[in-house]
C-alpha cells in the first residue's frame, strides 16, 4: 500500500469518527424522549399535566381529578391541626372539607408552614390556600385572594410571671414570631429596637415561649388568645395591635376561574351562616365567653 492511499484511508476514519462523536453530542445535548410520566399520557392526572404546563387547575379540572389540593396548617390549634387520631381539623379545615364537597371530590391535604403559603401555590403544588392567610398588599402581589372569612387584628401572649400589657414594653427585649407571618414585617417597620427571634414553625414558636428564650410572641390576636387559654401561666396583654386584618382563602396569582368559584362559594356560604357555625363547632369551645363571633367572623365576604 502506499503512503498515499494509506494518508486517504486515515483521512477518512477521521472524518468518519467526528461525525460519529458530533451525533452523540446533540443527541446528548437535544431533547430526550419524555417517560410517561413526563409525556402526560396514559393514566397522568389532571394536576400533573396542569403544574407540567405551569397553569393552575380550574374547578372543572379539580372536580374531574377527583381531589382538592388545600395546603393547611397542622400546627396550629384550633384553625388548623392534626388530632390524636391523624385527621385534620380546625375552623380552615371545616372551609376546606366544604369546598370540596360542592365541587364534588375529596380534599387532599398539605401541611404548610407560614413563610411557605406563597411558594405552594406558585410551584401548583395546591389549588388552594386555607391556612390563617391574613391579606396584605405584599402577598396580594403574588396570589389572588378571595373574599375574607374572617378578621384578626395582631395580639402578644406572655408569661404572667412577666406580663407584656403595652408594646413599648417590648423595647430592648426579645420578641419570639414565625416567619412569613404579619408580625414579622409590622415590628420590623413599627419597632425596630424590639429583637425578634424568628422560628419557621408555630409549633417551634410555642415551645420557644414555653421554655422562656423569650419575653413575649406575637402573632394573631385569635391565635395567642386560643394557646393561652390551653397554656396555664400565659395570658395575652395585647389583645389589639395593628390595624385589622382579613384572612381569606388564596390562590395562584391569575387563576380567575376557580378565584370566581371560590368567591360564589363564600357569598352563597355566608347566607347559610356557615362560619358562625363553623365557629360554634371549633373556635367556641375554645374561647368560651372571652370572644365574640361577631368580632371574629366574616360572612359572605362582607366585613
Amino acid at each position: 500500500m502506499t503512503a498515499r492511499v494509506m494518508n486517504r484511508l486515515i483521512r477518512a476514519a477521521l472524518a468518519t469518527g467526528a461525525t460519529i462523536a458530533m451525533m452523540a453530542s446533540m443527541a446528548a445535548c437535544g431533547p430526550s424522549a419524555a417517560t410517561p410520566s413526563e409525556a402526560g399520557s396514559g393514566s397522568g392526572s389532571n394536576s400533573g399535566s396542569s403544574a407540567a404546563s405551569g397553569s393552575a387547575r380550574t374547578p372543572e379540572q379539580i372536580t374531574k381529578s377527583g381531589k382538592l389540593k388545600v395546603a393547611v396548617f397542622t400546627d396550629k390549634a384550633p384553625f388548623g391541626y392534626v388530632d390524636k387520631d391523624g385527621k385534620n381539623q380546625g375552623y380552615d379545615v371545616v372551609l376546606a372539607e366544604r369546598l370540596a364537597k360542592d365541587l364534588g371530590v375529596k380534599p387532599e391535604y398539605t401541611s404548610v408552614d407560614p413563610a411557605a403559603r406563597v411558594d405552594v401555590l406558585s410551584s401548583n403544588k395546591v389549588d388552594v390556600v386555607l391556612a390563617n392567610f391574613t391579606v396584605t398588599d405584599d402577598r396580594a402581589r403574588k396570589v389572588d385572594f378571595a373574599k375574607p372569612y374572617m378578621k384578626v387584628f395582631l395580639g402578644v401572649v406572655s408569661p404572667d410571671s412577666a406580663p407584656i400589657k403595652d408594646v413599648k414594653e417590648l423595647n430592648g427585649k426579645t420578641l419570639i414570631i414565625a416567619k412569613g407571618t404579619t408580625a414579622e414585617p409590622y415590628f420590623e417597620q413599627h419597632y425596630p429596637e424590639v429583637k425578634l427571634q424568628k422560628y419557621d414553625q408555630y409549633a417551634d414558636a410555642y415551645n420557644a415561649l414555653l421554655d422562656h428564650r423569650g419575653d413575649a410572641m406575637s402573632t394573631d390576636n385569635t391565635e395567642v388568645l386560643a394557646w393561652a387559654k390551653a397554656n396555664k401561666g400565659f395570658s395575652v396583654g395585647i389583645t389589639k395591635l395593628g390595624d385589622e386584618a382579613v384572612i381569606a382563602p388564596a390562590v395562584r396569582k391569575g387563576n380567575k376561574p376557580l378565584l370566581d368559584y371560590i368567591n360564589k362559594e363564600l357569598v352563597k356560604l355566608g347566607q347559610e351562616q356557615f362560619f358562625h357555625e363553623d365557629y360554634r363547632k371549633t373556635l367556641e369551645p375554645v374561647y368560651g365567653s372571652a370572644a365574640n363571633p361577631d368580632e371574629i367572623v366574616v360572612e359572605g365576604g362582607k366585613d
